[in-house]
C-alpha cells in the first residue's frame, strides 16, 4: 500500500478503537511511511527468492551464510512499526492499558473537593 493508503487505514483503525486524536497526525504519517517501506522490503524479499539464509562473499573472497539483508530490514521495519502501533493504542495490550486508565476514578485535590461540597451544599 502507499503511504496515503496506510494513513487512511491507520486513522480508520484508531477511530474504530476510540484512540484517534487529531494531534496524532504526525505519528500516523511516520507509521504510514514505515509501513510503506516495509511493504517494499517485503516485495524485494519475495522477488529475490524469499530465502532466509543467503550466501555472502566477503572482500577476502570467503563465502559465508548469513541472514538475508532484505529479511533483516523487513524485521527492523516491523519492530519499528510495532512501537508506533503501541503508541497509538492499536495493540491489544496498549488498548487495554488506555481503557483501564480512562476507567480509573480520578483523585480530586482538596480544593476541588471543597468546591464540590460548597456547590452541593448551596443546591439544597
Amino acid at each position: 500500500m502507499t503511504k496515503d493508503e496506510w494513513i487512511a487505514q491507520i486513522e480508520n483503525t484508531a477511530k474504530e478503537a476510540g484512540t484517534y486524536k487529531p494531534f496524532f497526525v504526525n505519528v500516523i504519517e511516520t507509521l504510514a511511511g514505515i509501513l510503506e517501506n516495509r511493504d517494499k522490503a517485503q516485495d524485494t524479499f519475495e522477488k529475490t527468492g524469499g530465502q532466509v539464509i543467503v550466501k555472502h562473499t566477503n572482500k577476502a573472497g570467503a563465502t559465508n551464510l548469513e541472514q538475508n539483508p532484505a529479511l533483516r530490514l523487513l524485521n527492523d521495519l516491523n519492530r519499528d512499526a510495532l512501537g508506533y502501533w503501541r503508541e497509538l493504542g492499536l495493540t491489544p495490550k496498549a488498548l487495554k492499558a488506555i481503557n483501564e486508565e480512562s476507567m480509573k476514578a480520578r483523585k480530586m485535590d482538596a480544593l476541588t473537593e471543597a468546591l464540590l461540597e460548597l456547590e452541593s451544599g448551596n443546591s439544597d
